[in-house]
């Protein structure tokens, strides 16, 4: 499939593009996120939670490293994984997230190069934004940017896919 490159304003339109992603995706999904600190991957699983309409604040995983948001109408759960401190395949096997798999929507922050293993059918979402000459300032990665989002279906789930849908309208 065709990758989609877009570029989106600033983290209230990262959330929008998340929520009509949830709009697309189903149980079995696995969606994986990559891009720097502050590129908007956790920005962007608020609003695929918000769209998936589940249950508590979702936040970057970091220190829980996995996190479940229950669906709170008939919809699917929203696994919410932050891989950014697994070193090995056998750390990634221990969250079992296979289990879950099949029942739930996974979303892997830090995911690519470790959780492809998991299903031949995935998401891969890329996430860029611009570096100020002096380097990351925590004021620079709160500071309002427009990002490059880059999404690309692999598998057959995504083959037909319209990505295009995500454009904003």
């Amino acid at each position: 499939m065709k990758p989609l490159t877009l570029i989106v304003d600033d983290a209230e339109a990262i959330r929008r593009l998340g929520s009509r992603l949830a709009g697309m995706l189903r149980a079995g999904d696995l969606v994986l996120l990559s891009g720097d600190l502050g590129a908007g991957k956790t920005t962007l699983t608020q609003g695929i939670g918000a769209g998936m309409d589940v249950r508590g604040q979702v936040a970057s995983p970091t220190f829980i490293i996995a996190r479940v948001h229950p669906a709170l109408g008939d919809g699917p759960d929203l696994v919410h994984v932050d891989a950014y401190r697994l070193q090995s395949f056998d750390e990634v096997d221990a969250l079992d997230l296979d289990t879950a798999l099949e029942d739930s929507v996974t979303v892997v922050e830090w995911g690519t190069g470790k959780m492809e293993s998991l299903t031949p059918n995935r998401l891969e979402i890329d996430i860029r934004r611009p570096h100020g000459a002096s380097g990351e300032s925590p004021a620079d990665l709160a500071a309002p940017a427009p990002r490059e989002v880059t999404l690309r279906g692999v598998g057959e789930r995504w083959a037909g896919a319209e990505l295009a849908e995500l454009r904003s309208p």
